[in-house]
């Protein structure tokens, strides 16, 4: 066996991106019966990851996860009522960054606490 040959190797299941599972779906929608103001933030398939789904809130909180296609967010979507968005076209709200940000700000006070 040469140096790189376990590198050449295919992982199992088929290699590539894991698709989207009644999990994610699940997830998606326990998340956004519990909190209101929800959106939908469609973000494309890559060469890394499926077709993913951002759904963030009034104050910026967020959860991501994989949904099996653009249509599927759509109908996601609609059935809950939820705008849906393409992150290509207009990008992420503010409100996710702050959120973010004040999260990281958290940690780092516990962090300081400790």
């Amino acid at each position: 066996m040469g140096l790189f040959d376990s590198l050449r190797r295919k992982r199992k299941g088929g290699g590539g991106p894991r698709k989207a599972s009644d999990t994610d779906t699940d997830h998606l929608d326990s998340w956004a019966a519990e909190r209101h103001g929800v959106e939908a933030y469609l973000e494309p398939r890559t060469n890394v990851t499926e077709t993913t789904v951002v759904l963030i809130a009034h104050d910026g909180e967020w959860t991501r996860r994989r949904i099996a296609s653009p249509d599927a967010a759509q109908q996601f979507g609609r059935k809950r009522g939820i705008p849906v968005y393409e992150v290509r076209k207009v990008g992420y709200p503010q409100r996710m960054r702050d959120y973010t940000e004040r999260q990281r700000i958290r940690r780092r006070r516990a962090r300081e606490q400790e």
